[in-house]
């Protein structure tokens, strides 16, 4: 039985994503690129704990839209801001953490 170097219990039972989720303090922020082209950026959320490169491929096929991640961030192409607070609150992360800025 493996146990999580963490928090101490056992794989199965191990909490530290969970706390690591609730304690993010995560921004959506919608931004106007070059040709008038909208890209929702999401930001604060901590590499260490949370898988990125996945994150970002669910919610690319979830959103059905292009995107990448880069500068501690991720990047949607569109206006996805509405679509990505509720696929994040869907995922875990607290509802009071998930920021949008407009």
């Amino acid at each position: 039985m493996e146990i999580c170097p963490k928090c101490g219990l056992p794989k199965e039972a191990c909490v530290c994503e969970v706390i690591a989720k609730a304690e993010q303090k995560i921004q959506i922020e919608l931004v106007k690129k070059r040709y008038g082209k909208m890209v929702t950026i999401i930001t604060g959320i901590d590499q260490k704990d949370v898988d990125i490169r996945g994150l970002t491929s669910e919610l690319k096929s979830e959103l059905a839209c292009g995107g990448t991640h880069k500068n501690n961030g991720i990047e949607l192409q569109g206006d996805q801001a509405r679509k990505v607070r509720e696929k994040l609150i869907s995922l875990g992360f607290s509802e009071d953490s998930i920021q949008e800025i407009r």
